[in-house]
């Protein structure tokens, strides 16, 4: 697990610098890119393209997601884009990465962004694979949201429409744009792998835009409930497990990347910890070939994406404590079944330890409790507990140590 993202921007379809993330494998060369467009009016950053470029990038799958024209950071006018500029916008994305790094293999579309990657698919020939989630059908099922202020729009030529409180200039050319959209040939000719995600009760997008979607296209082609998420994947837990799946569901798809050969930083008894980017403090840490993430809790401004610093050092002693039991256990054929190891980490008044050499202010308290389960006599535990205080861990945070520091 981890990424790393990256600022960029690239020219869209009308020539206005577009706002992009480009979401990489912190680790390993990428096997395969994919190309992500948002929901209708969205932006790259919402939760579900998050957690959907964070989830391709741990099984691997670099993905650039960006505003369309006119939205979020890209320049232009939101006023003078329609359902094709965004098809436009989606193909100047796959140039881009072609130009810069390898064109896409896969192409995930939220809503509207579905039926966009859908109608563009044509245009892209690297794409292998292509998922939808909670995407309509018929483009012009997007007019629903106009509130019926259709009619103006056609009188005055343009109107301010209201969009999920914010306000937005739409124009006629808009509204004769998405009606002459139709997606059955591009469904029929699609000539690639489809994933249909899909909320059951979808109240934006009915579960019938799934089914036509499904049904007009040949296989390969998935299916995939989302159960009771609601259509923007607001909750954590709903993004993470489309974003899962469709990562799961995509390696089936690509094609065999370059070999996955680690930087040469990233050496066995070295571990890199990198921020991803991904709200204040998220971090992915590398320890040889295995990778995680460390965070902090909500409260404290981070996402509670993994172990917090303070979780991580007790885990250290923890696992080191249980490990080193272990090995003396079965060296000394002792019916030790199972250890484990509870720890609490805490800041106590120096005057709180009467062993201590400290006598003023407050020092840190590590409560280590030992659980040991297994036909054992109380010498048996009594020995086992005085091995737990000679794991190699315990033994460096109890005496001194040095961490010199530099830029790299």
């Amino acid at each position: 697990m981890g990424r790393t993202s990256t600022v960029v921007n690239f020219p869209g379809s009308s020539g206005a610098a577009l706002a992009a993330r480009l979401d990489l494998p912190l680790e390993r060369a990428p096997r395969a890119y994919a190309l992500l467009a948002h929901c209708f009016t969205c932006s790259k950053d919402t939760k579900a393209t998050a957690f959907i470029a964070g989830a391709l990038a741990d099984a691997g799958i670099a993905t650039l997601r960006f505003d369309f024209t006119g939205l979020g950071g890209s320049d232009g006018e939101f006023a003078n884009t329609d359902f094709s500029s965004n098809v436009s916008d989606l193909v100047a994305a796959a140039r881009w990465l072609e130009q810069h790094h390898r064109a896409p293999a896969l192409l995930v579309g939220h809503s509207l962004g579905g039926a966009a990657v859908l109608a563009a698919a044509a245009q892209i020939p690297s794409a292998t694979a292509v998922a939808t989630i909670n995407a309509p059908s018929d483009p012009a099922h997007v007019l629903a949201q106009f509130a019926g202020r259709e009619a103006e729009i056609e009188a005055r030529g343009e109107a301010e429409v209201d969009l999920g409180g914010r306000h937005f200039r739409v124009k006629r050319k808009f509204l004769e744009d998405i009606t002459g959209q139709k997606l059955a040939g591009a469904l029929t000719g699609l000539g690639r792998a489809l994933l249909v995600m899909h909320t059951p009760r979808d109240t934006v997008v009915s579960i019938d835009h799934a089914s036509a979607l499904f049904l007009g296209a040949k296989h390969p082609k998935s299916f995939v409930s989302l159960d009771d998420a609601d259509h923007l994947l607001t909750r954590r837990e709903d993004a993470r497990y489309a974003a899962t799946v469709l990562a799961a569901w995509a390696s089936r798809y690509l094609p065999v990347g370059p070999t996955e050969t680690p930087s040469a930083e990233i050496m066995r008894d070295s571990v890199v910890v990198t921020e991803t980017r991904e709200g204040k403090l998220q971090q992915a840490i590398v320890a040889g070939p295995h990778r995680l993430l460390a965070d902090e809790p909500i409260a404290l401004g981070g996402l509670d994406s993994g172990p917090t610093p303070y979780d991580l050092l007790l885990a250290a002693l923890g696992a080191c404590t249980a490990m080193t039991v272990r090995m003396y256990a079965d060296l000394k054929h002792l019916p030790l079944e199972r250890v484990s190891v509870t720890l609490r980490h805490d800041k106590v008044h120096a005057t709180d330890c009467a062993e201590c050499e400290t006598k003023e202010g407050r020092i840190d308290k590590i409560e280590r409790i030992v659980a040991l389960e297994g036909d054992l006599d109380d010498a048996a535990k009594a020995k086992l507990l005085e091995i737990a205080n000679k794991c190699p861990v315990h033994r460096t945070l109890r005496s001194e140590v040095w961490v010199p520091t530099r830029l790299s």
